[in-house]
């Protein structure tokens, strides 16, 4: 995992993604990119905003951008990171580009990076928007690391995987294998719930256990609250450091099946996330 991108915009949970971001960089020597995301067109008139030259103006896109390579340069000096450069070892940060881009033009670049950290999703204006997480879930062909409010001071080292049998789940641990080869405790845990046909938790753990990874089966607790519910509970009851899921997928049926504990942990998670669609 080598390099990360991180969409840079001006909310609440910024330095949190900064901090996970470093957090990983500094595990593997990474280069961390930012870039300035803004909403699209669309997404303005959709909010019921004005369409009074404002959006189209490049002065304030330009400001936009000012304003989130400010940010982000910041919260890198904050973290002791240094600017790349050819002969840098270690950590290094630089800045993509001078123009705002959207979401689905984040999703677009993000496919020439290792990973795309972004902020845990809510309502409100100084929160991280869905689309941007989902822009870069299903358009970058990507793994996603998802930032709670307040991070772990660690990143992997140990780790819970949330295991329902899915294409999505199984695609994210396979880009996760990197940080699951380095990990202290590794915990397969099976969903409450459905699950598709296919390899259970146990062979899930021999089959990381053969590439050298610390891998355990785990009961999930507190199964009488939703899925979700017990599933963050009982990560944080073994102390996880991260949590390792599928996407969302864009079959219907399994949307319905899969869908909401996935809206659910994204809503209430306080750990980070790795997640692939």
């Amino acid at each position: 995992m080598k390099s990360i991108l991180i969409p840079v915009e001006d909310h609440a949970l910024m330095d949190a993604v900064t901090q996970v971001a470093v957090n990983l960089a500094r595990s593997f020597d990474s280069y961390i990119e930012g870039v300035a995301v803004g909403p699209d067109i669309a997404e303005f008139v959709a909010a019921d905003f004005a369409l009074s030259g404002v959006v189209l103006d490049e002065r304030t896109r330009r400001d936009f951008v000012d304003h989130s390579r400010g940010l982000f340069e910041g919260f890198m000096s904050a973290h002791h990171v240094e600017r790349a450069r050819g002969d840098l070892h270690g950590p290094a940060y630089g800045w993509g580009g001078e123009a705002l881009i959207s979401d689905t033009g984040v999703g677009e670049y993000g496919r020439v990076f290792d990973v795309i950290a972004v902020g845990r999703p809510g309502p409100g204006l100084r929160l991280p928007r869905k689309s941007t997480l989902e822009a870069v879930l299903f358009e970058s062909g990507r793994p996603v690391l998802i930032a709670p409010p307040r991070p772990p001071a660690t990143l992997g080292e140990r780790i819970a995987i949330a295991w329902n049998g899915t294409t999505d789940t199984a695609r994210s641990i396979a880009f996760a294998m990197p940080l699951l080869m380095r990990a202290q405790d590794v915990v397969v845990l099976t969903v409450p719930g459905p699950a598709l046909p296919g390899p259970g938790d146990e062979q899930v753990a021999k089959s990381l256990r053969r590439h050298g990874v610390p891998a355990r089966v785990g009961l999930v607790r507190g199964t009488g609250s939703s899925p979700a519910a017990a599933l963050l509970d009982t990560a944080a009851v073994l102390g996880a450091d991260l949590l390792i899921k599928g996407g969302y997928t864009r079959s219907r049926l399994r949307q319905l099946i899969f869908g909401r504990v996935t809206s659910e942990i994204l809503a209430e998670t306080n750990l980070p996330v790795f997640m692939a669609h």
